[in-house]
């Protein structure tokens, strides 16, 4: 592996983005996969920061973690997306491997890096869609799961253009791992539903107990007014 690479090009650097993000299939089948880890690192902290920007400006406006907990947690989101980028850099690199390998795809991991520099685009794409969970939980969660599953879509041409991966081996992958995201998702839209109507019968429960100690009992009230029937 080398470290080693040509100066950064910002504006390649956004063609690029948009070119993975909008068209993975052609982009993927000319990605180089070579040059260093210098330019998917570089990569890994500009969405990453892009990521945190969004996550920062939503917790303003009381959305996420951040509006719950105030500015100061904000912040930490912000450092924490360019940290987990850098994290997920790596950590996704040795899955995609692991992956290329079950497809008998290439197994060098430095090419597995700029792959999963290049699909790190998703970060900010993903932190932007945190909005609508201000709109609708579910919505939001919806809207992730999309995002997610076009993450695998992205994937499917990285192992197969860019890591010569076979096709099908590639294909029953991502199908696999897609059907696993829509599981999750539904187990936890139906966790939170039973979480919801529990936390609703409690509250009723409470409001009833408070209601009980609070009304008058009617004997007592009697015995010590003897106008009372």
């Amino acid at each position: 592996m080398n470290m080693e690479s040509k100066s950064f090009d910002f504006n390649a650097f956004v063609a690029d983005s948009k070119k993975a993000l909008l068209s993975p299939e052609e982009y993927f089948s000319s990605m180089p996969a070579e040059g260093g880890l210098a330019a998917p690192v570089i990569k890994a902290l500009i969405y990453g920061a892009a990521a945190g920007v969004l996550n920062l400006i939503w917790s303003s406006f009381n959305i996420g973690v951040g509006g719950i907990f105030g500015a100061g947690v904000g912040v930490m989101v912000f450092i924490g997306s360019i940290i987990g980028a850098l994290l997920g850099l790596f950590i996704g690199a040795v899955i995609i491997l692991i992956l290329s390998a079950i497809a008998n795809g290439k197994t060098d991991f430095e090419p597995m890096v700029h792959v999963q520099g290049a699909l790190l685009v998703i970060m900010p794409v993903s932190a932007f869609v945190n909005v609508f969970s201000a709109i609708h939980p579910t919505l939001g969660s919806f809207l992730n799961l999309a995002v997610n599953l076009y993450l695998l879509y992205m994937l499917f041409f990285a192992m197969t253009k860019t890591l010569n991966a076979k096709v099908d081996v590639s294909k029953i992958i991502v199908i696999v791992l897609g059907v696993l995201l829509i599981l999750m998702f539904f187990v936890g839209l139906a966790t939170r539903g039973i979480s919801r109507a529990y936390r609703g019968w409690q509250q009723a429960e409470l409001k009833e107990v408070i209601y009980k100690r609070e009304k008058p009992d009617e004997g007592s009230f009697c015995t010590f007014h003897s106008f009372c029937s």
